[in-house]
């Protein structure tokens, strides 16, 4: 039986006239695709567009409730519902179109919603003129309150506040939900996005997966049916086989991923996926997909207006990726030739048109070895790793999006983006995050003191961030991206080392020093990187000899320290007729240092570079062998090869002799295990006087919808826990106590 309908019978099954479904197909607004020069529509978009859409409209030949009729109304006033660089980077194109902008505040102290959006330093390349480092004046505060971002109704009203004609979502928070995109769309606000119904369809990754399969194109073996039971799940993992990947059938980005490579994990796997799934998207819905073994993770940008014209803008390599998030993105793919373009792209347009897409959207698949490729999932927004896409087409992919929505055309085809593309080079992206890669790639909070952006010929940068924002752990790491454009790879990769070396943040934890080593590694170089490189080459053997901090940084942040803090007795600053010294603490060391009698000299003469944030003093920058570093308050921060360290005056003697009488109480052999990160207890797993061994579950954490484990760092037993399910705790906070 023929699974597809035509638009005469789509109209009999509903009771519409053919003319109104053949209005809504070409809308977008009910997804179809073209089968010889006809649109069909699957069983399943009908399905998913009536369930949505039972309203009389649907019989009165008026059209599902969807919003207005785009047609082609120019946009005026865009509301982005969002923040952080994906807000500054719809911002500034927006503005250079010759619409308002307003960026709501998603937090207090959010950079993104400051009026007057500040410029992000970077050149931009003269082919992608819209990435330029313009300031975005015309942003502007919707309330006076921080706007919930995940809240549908107080989006809406804040949109309606602002007078906005249109609102672009960004990505992550309600950017890929079929259910917001219905509101506003019914609030008569015009959304930056793809229809809904697409949404919906894409959204659905149980549905995707089903759905390309009926279009012919390859997927994993796997569990996608509606029981949901453990042994429903139990006894497809059984027919998979390990190595299986459990996945949350409700969204993507990495939440609620699970490799199970032993069967008796499958129980535990199943019941922290959900937990996970149901917080990060309220649908702990699961499916099970075997799990390819080193592939690579290549994705497929594609671009359709609301007219049925689309075109794909190329692949991008994402295979450098941790825990399931991407880190290095880079296009053209270095190991797709155009045979496996051409099949990749037919793939996603094939897929794409089946559920009338519009706006612009990625279709990611696994690749292996001998070309082979298997379709994962379709993101319907914008992707973060856009910027790459734009630098070698020369397209806006904003100004494609904010066009489509206004009901233009897409002006563009297939023909005419290949050559732009075939002329224009190599664009390579690196994430910077707010995590300690040292540490497992934990989440990483505090604020910024000093901070400088790369500069050069096809350098582009991407920043949600300013010097005195503070980063906590309410929202995803993310803080900027750092793009490289070159003739060809190597000359891409030369400029992003050159960008990462010049890049300085200092005053939190960030992931800087692991790109500079990332970017050199032959994986990297030669263009054979994995998705699982980095489960085998980090931690490298060379990080071991990075914790040691170098003498230049002990004397840097004694410096600063003395130029503040004069002669502090406890401190032992100040000694007759010998150099002063200071004791000091920096991740879990602690030094005595003595300091040239020139010391305060020494601090002035090193200069500023940059502004530290508010209350910061005391900044020290390159020259004369001196390291970049700033005071703020008690604390120094030191830029060691890319990490900031942070220093401060170690406790008083009397101090430390209470510390350890207290140690000797206790008999001297306890040992903590405290939060590697700041976040809620989601779990505890043992109890007071259970035996464990190293590498036990002590307490689970979830920061940014993803969970982490604190393990017992030595066998023993427990003595004390000093945490519940649903405290809220920092980095460092002791959760329990083990004895020997």
């Amino acid at each position: 039986m023929n699974e597809d309908l035509s638009p005469s019978q789509v109209a009999a099954r509903i009771g519409a006239s053919t003319r109104t479904v053949q209005r809504w197909i070409a809308m977008g607004r009910l997804p179809a695709r073209r089968v010889g020069g006809r649109w069909r529509v699957a069983f399943d978009a009908l399905d998913a567009f009536t369930d949505r859409n039972r309203e009389p409209d649907v019989g009165r030949d008026r059209g599902p409730a969807l919003g207005p009729n785009p047609g082609r109304e120019p946009i005026r006033v865009l509301f982005v519902a969002n923040r952080g660089e994906i807000a500054r980077r719809i911002a500034r194109t927006a503005e250079h179109l010759g619409i308002r902008v307003v960026v709501p505040a998603a937090d207090r102290g959010d950079a993104a919603g400051r009026v007057g959006l500040p410029d992000v330093a970077g050149r931009a390349d003269a082919r992608h003129p819209h990435a330029s480092a313009s300031a975005v004046a015309s942003a502007a505060l919707t309330t006076s309150r921080p706007l919930d971002l995940l809240d549908i109704e107080a989006v809406i009203a804040a949109a309606r506040a602002a007078g906005a004609d249109a609102l672009h979502p960004g990505y992550g928070f309600l950017a890929e939900n079929a259910d917001f995109a219905e509101a506003v769309v019914a609030a008569g606000i015009r959304w930056v996005g793809p229809p809904p119904a697409a949404i919906r369809a894409m959204g659905d990754k149980a549905g995707a997966r089903r759905l390309a399969t009926r279009l012919g194109i390859p997927i994993l073996p796997g569990y996608d049916d509606p029981d949901q039971s453990d042994d429903a799940l139990a006894a497809a993992a059984r027919t998979i086989g390990p190595p299986l990947l459990v996945k949350p059938a409700a969204g993507g980005g990495g939440k609620g991923m699970r490799i199970v490579r032993d069967l008796d994990g499958l129980p535990a796997a199943l019941a922290a996926a959900r937990r996970e799934a149901r917080a990060a998207f309220g649908d702990d819905r699961l499916i099970l997909e075997r799990y390819l073994e080193r592939p690579r993770h290549i994705e497929v940008q594609v671009l359709f207006d609301l007219h049925g014209a689309g075109v794909h803008l190329g692949e991008r390599d994402c295979s450098i990726q941790r825990r399931h998030q991407k880190i290095l993105e880079e296009t053209p793919a270095p190991a797709v030739d155009e045979p496996l373009r051409a099949r990749l792209a037919s793939a996603a347009l094939r897929l794409a048109t089946a559920v009338g897409y519009a706006s612009a959207g990625t279709v990611e698949f696994l690749v292996d070895d001998a070309g082979a490729f298997h379709f994962l999932e379709m993101n319907t927004r914008l992707q973060v790793e856009h910027p790459v896409t734009e630098l070698v087409t020369g397209r806006d992919l904003v100004a494609d999006q904010l066009r489509i929505a206004a009901g233009e055309p897409l002006g563009v085809d297939q023909a005419s983006v290949d050559l732009a593309r075939s002329s224009g080079g190599h664009a390579i992206e690196a994430r910077l995050y707010a995590e300690d890669a040292e540490a497992g790639f934990l989440p990483a909070t505090g604020r910024v003191a000093i901070l400088r952006w790369p500069r050069g010929e096809g350098i582009r940068v991407d920043a949600g961030i300013d010097a005195g924002a503070e980063v906590g752990d309410r929202f995803d790491p993310l803080l900027a991206k750092i793009i490289a454009h070159g003739r060809d790879r190597a000359d891409a990769l030369e400029r992003l080392r050159d960008a990462l070396e010049q890049t300085v943040v200092l005053g939190l934890t960030t992931n800087l020093r692991f790109l500079r080593w990332l970017i050199r590694q032959p994986e990297v170089v030669t263009g054979e990187a994995r998705t699982d490189t980095l489960e085998h080459r980090w931690p490298p053997d060379e990080a071991a000899a990075w914790a040691t901090i170098p003498d230049a940084a002990w004397r840097t942040a004694a410096r600063l320290v003395l130029a503040d803090q004069g002669s502090e007795p406890w401190a032992g600053g100040w000694r007759l007729n010998s150099d002063p010294v200071v004791r000091l603490v920096a991740e879990g060391q602690e030094r005595r240092v003595a300091v040239g009698r020139d010391a305060h000299d020494a601090t002035r003469a090193t200069g500023s570079v940059g502004r530290g944030a508010p209350g910061a003093a005391g900044a020290a920058g390159p020259g004369d062998g001196a390291l970049t570093a700033v005071r703020v308050g008690d604390t120094v921060h030191v830029d060691v090869d890319g990490r900031s360290v942070a220093f401060r005056l170690a406790p008083p003697p009397d101090v430390e002799r209470a510390v350890r009488s207290a140690a000797r109480q206790h008999g001297g052999g306890l040992t903590g295990v405290t939060a590697p990160m700041p976040g809620t207890v989601i779990a505890l797993h043992v109890t007071v006087g259970q035996a464990v061994e190293t590498g036990d579950p002590i307490v689970t954490l979830e920061a940014m919808k993803m969970e982490h484990v604190a393990p017992s760092p030595s066998a023993g037993s427990v003595l004390e826990i000093r945490v519940r399910p649903g405290d809220q705790v920092v980095r460092g906070q002791l959760l329990a106590v083990l004895e020997p």
